[in-house]
Order: structure tokens, then sequence, then C-alpha cells
């Protein structure tokens, strides 16, 4: 059975084996530093009473304040959190971001509440995360949560602590302190990875066949910029199927047609594809942008695509990793791929701090420019430890940074 924890802890094991990292650091990171868990009871529209199970995990703050990620979906258990506190770490820090990896979350499905009860949880949950703030743990958005949720959060928490703290919570709206471009900051990202990946392997991005499994806020974005770049999307899937087509797919055409049925099968011009197909289809691109655990050691070995750009967190499993790297697969890791969310945090921070907001374009710019830097030194480091894996390499580069400030903290 998959384990996305087991997984993590498993290139976190390797990464610090090859980049010779302190084995007292290593102890250290084994686990997550704090773990809260608590429940948020909720009196329902029709008089019934409910209580939720909620975490958030603190992974390491020895970068900075930890932030980012409040998950809100059924199946989410504590495992899941701390898995994705260990990535967001690594992610802040194979970016240069000042800050430690954190997450949070609610096993609820929000579409199964009301408007009120949805945000009667929301709020529920920031009174119940007493230790939270800008200088200390800064919740963000994640599957579940958008500018909304967020707003109610920092309401919420600004409430409590009666007075006006918009950095307290991240991937909140621009008129209450957030920053422009985050709705598209992730997917853009994808795509401007996949273009210095795809220069490094020597592939045309004009005509390039790309199919993307995952076609939410971050796979649909990044579809549309594979589109407008003149790419050929060929396959595109969501939770309830996939279409395929090998002329392409008109991506815009696909976005109104989801927007009306609330699916993406049966576009006019396709045919019906199952997940599994599309990870296996004849195509140059593939990417990854639903859920963890999609690539495996049993469908690896089907795929026919020169380049997987992770545009979900963990899609691939290690020993996957191993196969793709065996049949000259390149693949571009999630902590590189799309954390363009992440650097975006980052700028609404020091945008919030200074009370200083630039525009998109200023924006759109850093995001490459540090999107851009990361992928590279994570090719460097993978040469200078003589490893073909990005994944390696940027693990290797946040672990040297963690370990750089766990030291000078005189933590171990």
């Amino acid at each position: 059975m998959y384990s996305f924890l087991e997984q993590s802890s498993l290139i976190l094991q390797e990464a610090g084996k090859v980049g010779q990292i302190d084995p007292n650091v290593m102890q250290l990171l084994e686990a997550p530093q704090r773990v809260i868990s608590f429940r948020i009871p909720l009196k329902m529209d029709d008089g019934s009473f409910r209580v939720f199970d909620a975490h958030r995990v603190r992974y390491n703050d020895a970068l900075g304040p930890t932030r980012d990620g409040t998950r809100i979906s059924p199946e989410l258990d504590l495992d899941e959190v701390k898995a994705l506190a260990l990535i967001m770490s690594v992610k802040h820090a194979a970016g240069k971001i000042p800050a430690g990896g954190g997450k949070g979350g609610i096993a609820a499905d929000p579409k199964a509440l009301s408007g009120r009860e949805f945000e009667a949880l929301c709020r529920g949950y920031m009174r119940h995360l007493h230790s939270s703030g800008s200088a200390y743990d800064v919740p963000g958005a994640d599957v579940g949560t958008n500018l909304q949720t967020m707003s109610w959060m920092l309401d919420e928490f600004e409430s409590i602590h009666n007075r006006h703290e918009p950095t307290a919570v991240n991937d909140k709206p621009p008129i209450l302190g957030g920053t422009l471009g985050g709705y598209e900051a992730t997917g853009s990202g994808v795509f401007e990875v996949f273009e210095e990946a795809a220069r490094e392997i020597g592939l045309e991005i004009e005509g390039a066949r790309v199919a993307i499994q995952g076609f939410g806020q971050v796979g649909a974005v990044a579809a549309q910029c594979f589109f407008t770049a003149g790419c050929k999307v060929i396959a595109i899937s969501d939770s309830r199927g996939g279409v395929f087509s090998e002329n392409g797919i008109d991506v815009p055409t696909l976005i109104e047609h989801k927007q009306t049925t609330g699916q993406v099968l049966g576009l006019e011009g396709t045919h019906g594809v199952t997940n599994e197909e599309l990870i296996a289809c004849d195509c140059d691109v593939l990417v990854p942008a639903a859920l963890q655990g999609v690539i495996t050691s049993d469908n690896a070995v089907h795929v026919k695509a020169r380049l997987v750009v992770e545009a979900a967190n963990a899609p691939t499993t290690m020993e996957a990793d191993r196969i793709l790297a065996e049949k000259g697969v390149t693949v571009v890791p999630d902590v590189l791929a799309n954390a363009g969310s992440v650097h975006l945090c980052q700028m609404e921070r020091t945008q919030g701090l200074y009370d200083n907001y630039w525009d998109e374009a200023t924006i759109n710019q850093f995001r490459r420019e540090r999107l851009s830097g990361g992928f590279h030194a994570a090719l460097n480091t993978a040469a200078r430890y003589q490893v073909t894996s990005a994944r390696i390499g940027a693990w290797i580069n946040a672990l040297k940074r963690m370990e750089e400030a766990i030291k000078m903290r005189g933590w171990c």
C-alpha cells in the first residue's frame, strides 16, 4: 500500500546520505518538531452536531517561521499532513526562502457543507490554532481552500488578537493584503520550469506533445500555458475521466466545456481515456497534476514521455523514479516544478510587511527568476554529487541550508 509519509522519508534519507548531511541533523529531521491535533465542534444547519478532526504540523523552523498549506478533504489524516510539511520545508529551503515548512488541515468535505457551515469550520480551525502569526506559523491555502476561506481565517485571527496583521495568513485576496498573480502562480510556474528543462534536454517546445493528468486550478493554468506556447496538448484528465485527441485539444474550449458540464469528458472531437492510458500515452511531456503516488513501479515502465514535470506533490514513487531514470526519462520534481506558489507566498509576505504592493509583471518576473535559479541549482548539485536525479539535487540543497541553520542555532 502506498504511504505518502514513507515515500517522503525515503527521499529524505537518500538525499541525506548522498549529500553527507550530519547524522545529528538527519536525526532531528526524521520527524516534525511540533505536531498539534484537535477537534472542531460544529452545529449544522439542520440542528445536528458534528466534530471534525484537524491538524497542524510545523516540520522545522530553523530557517524561519513555518508557512503555508491548509488542506480540507475527507480523507485527510495526520501522516499526510506530516509528509506535506516535510515537502514544504524542502521547497522553502531549496528555493532559498527564509521559512520553515508547515502544513495543516481538516478532515472534511467542503462540498457537503453549506456556506455557513464551511465558514464556521474555517473560523473554528483558526480559533483552535492558538500558536500562529506572521513571526511563528502562517497558514496558507491548499486543496479545499481558496481566497474566501483564507479571508475568513485572517478575519478570525485578527478578531482574536484585536489587531490587523495581514501577514498572519497567506493566499488571501489583494483587497485584504494579498498579492496579484496568486491564482496562476503554481500552474504558470510549472510551465516556466518545463521551459528550462526542455532546453536542457534539447526538446523543441513548439509542437511538443503534452499529456496532463489533473485539470484543477494548477492543471488548467498549466494546460493554457502549454497551449499558448504552441505545444500540442493531446490528453487531459480530471477525477471523472480523461479525453484524448491525436490532433491536439483546444484548451480554452475545454475550460469552457468543464465550466459548463463539470467534467472534461464529452468534449467534441475527443475520445475518452483512463488515467492509466493517459500516463502511458505516446507523448513528449507528462504532467501529473492531481494527487500523490500516481506513477508507480507498476506503470512507470509504460511511460513514453521524455520529460515528466511534477505539478502535484509527490506523484512519483521512489521505485518509479529509478525506473524512469533507467529509461532515460527526465523528471522535474515537485519541489522545483510546483514551487511557484511558495515563491508567491514569500512575495506576499514581503509586500505585506512593507505595505508596498507590486504590479503583476514584477511578480511574474521574480517568480520566473527564482524558479529558474532553483532548477539550475538542483542540476548543478546533482552533477557535483554524481547523481542523475534533479530531485536528489534539490533535496540536498535544501538539507544543506537547513543543516547550516540548525548548527548555527546550536541545536546539534
